[in-house]
């Protein structure tokens, strides 16, 4: 494979999308971030956000250098292989390939071709390469999966909420700060408000239960102590594959760390890079085989 003069990393997910443009001796040039990129959910979005982001970096590359670029990209939805072949079709006039955002952030945690990494955000998620064995374990989508994402946390407020309200089990204060934060305070008022939820509109929750743990509610850290129950059997299952290094990121992956026995704690290494540097160095590297 011909080396490039210029290398594009994107990370495109449910909520947006971020591409970073660097020289192929590593010099960052710029970084632009667009609407989602999702294509499982929503192609044509995942599409113009995609060729949007490399329309606006290669204005910043040379007229005559714009046929040496290549791009990877790493969006949400093409673990479903449906899905890829759509992004695989779509005609854009450069050097790019495309792979899993799971994929692009593994690499950005290691900087190399192997690795394992646990995703706790908005949704949860688990990604494993070897040099044998490519897995996707949980990512299953609300509310069939995402234990432990941010998601979870507050459908589980909600929940214990709604079963405290119909004194199923004892009043308790996560119950009470979840009605007064929504100021709602019946079964049929938060059944109504809640309906039409989102996974991002149920983990505006999450902060609660953690905060409420914190301070030793005993039904918010029943919730928590489930949560990091579920992070253990995956972490244990990454380690079935020897990966090598394990790392967990995400927005609450620093309030998760916590709550997991030592021996997980100890076995996590911290991200090494974010997902579109992932990105940028499975690109820039000639060897690498998406």
């Amino acid at each position: 494979m011909t080396k490039a003069k210029w290398v594009v990393g994107i990370d495109g997910g449910g909520t947006r999308c971020r591409a970073r443009l660097e020289s192929a001796q590593g010099q960052l040039v710029k970084e632009l971030e667009t609407g989602p990129a999702n294509v499982a959910q929503n192609a044509g979005q995942a599409f113009h956000s995609v060729s949007q982001l490399c329309d606006q970096l290669l204005q910043h590359i040379p007229t005559e250098d714009r046929a040496n670029v290549r791009v990877v990209a790493g969006l949400a939805g093409l673990n479903i292989d449906k899905y890829a072949t759509i992004a695989r079709q779509w005609a854009l006039p450069f050097d790019i390939t495309y792979t899993t955002d799971l994929h692009i952030a593994c690499a950005g945690a290691h900087l190399q071709q192997t690795g394992a990494l646990i995703i706790t955000g908005t949704g949860s998620s688990a990604y494993v390469k070897t040099a044998s064995t490519e897995k996707i374990l949980g990512g299953h989508g609300f509310p069939l999966g995402d234990e432990a994402s941010g998601a979870w946390l507050g459908w589980q407020a909600l929940q214990s909420t709604l079963h405290s309200l119909d004194g199923l089990i004892a009043p308790n204060e996560l119950a009470q700060e979840t009605c007064t934060t929504l100021g709602l305070h019946t079964c049929e008022a938060l059944v109504a408000h809640c309906l039409h939820f989102r996974s991002v509109d149920y983990a505006t929750l999450a902060p609660l239960v953690i905060q409420q743990a914190a301070s030793g509610e005993s039904v918010s850290r029943a919730i928590m102590q489930k949560g990091s129950e579920y992070l253990t059997r995956i972490f244990t299952r990454i380690q079935s594959f020897t990966p090598g290094r394990i790392a967990m990121t995400g927005g609450l992956a620093p309030l998760w760390r916590p709550w997991l026995d030592t021996n997980v704690q100890a076995g996590l290494a911290e991200p090494l890079a974010t997902p579109t540097q992932g990105a940028i160095w499975l690109a820039r590297s000639s060897s690498t085989s998406i």
